[in-house]
């Protein structure tokens, strides 16, 4: 039985995807390099090692870790103009919310997560939220969705994740969990092998899309 459902953030609930890569563009142009949407969207987003690919690749002078601190600043920046939610995530979240155990897993950092939850009208509505500080191994591995599970204090296999990537899927398939495709238009030729079934719009999470799913 589903007991519980598992969110990830950037792409599902809230609407970062472009906001993160005009904030990584914006840094990298300061090396001479142009990251397009399709470059980023294959590796950023569906391996989520960008940092790693650009400063092998462009033979920057920096660290991944340091690629992503820059970008950090331009990224808030963004964030207070203006972030919205994914069309029907907030409705689900609360559509949701009376029957089951609502968690979120993300690679994001705690203090990005809860001003995106609260900009986005979701902040309190989850039950746990695991961000980037509460887990070592970022997805693909499994340590988020694991850690999601145990905060809800549910098994991994009572627990349904949404995703919109093909490594977040792998993550969440490695802590013995089912996964809903939930992609969005950067993420729609990902590879969503494993997946118990996909939405086109989250106005299709329903409970009883949950209840046929065992």
């Amino acid at each position: 039985m589903v007991r519980g459902v598992v969110f990830d953030l950037d792409g599902v609930l809230a609407d970062t995807e472009r906001l993160q890569w005009a904030a990584y563009r914006h840094v990298l142009a300061e090396f001479g390099v142009d990251v397009g949407v399709d470059e980023y969207s294959r590796e950023w987003i569906r391996t989520g090692f960008g940092p790693e690919y650009a400063c092998r690749t462009y033979r920057l002078p920096m660290t991944p870790d340091e690629l992503r601190a820059r970008k950090v600043p331009g990224y808030l920046a963004l964030l207070r103009a203006g972030v919205a939610p994914i069309p029907g995530a907030p409705e689900a979240v609360r559509r949701l919310r009376a029957t089951h155990r609502l968690g979120l897993a993300t690679n994001t950092a705690r203090a990005e997560t809860e001003f995106i939850l609260d900009r986005i009208g979701l902040a309190g509505l989850l039950h746990a939220v695991v961000a980037r500080e509460d887990y070592e191994r970022p997805k693909p591995a499994p340590d988020a969705y694991l850690a999601a599970a145990a905060a809800l204090g549910l098994a991994p296999a009572e627990c349904v994740v949404v995703e919109d990537t093909e490594r977040g899927v792998k993550a969440a398939l490695a802590a013995g969990m089912r996964v809903l495709a939930a992609p969005n238009e950067l993420t729609t030729d990902n590879d969503f092998a494993g997946c118990v079934g996909r939405v086109g719009h989250l106005d299709e999470l329903t409970v009883d899309l949950l209840c046929g799913l065992g």
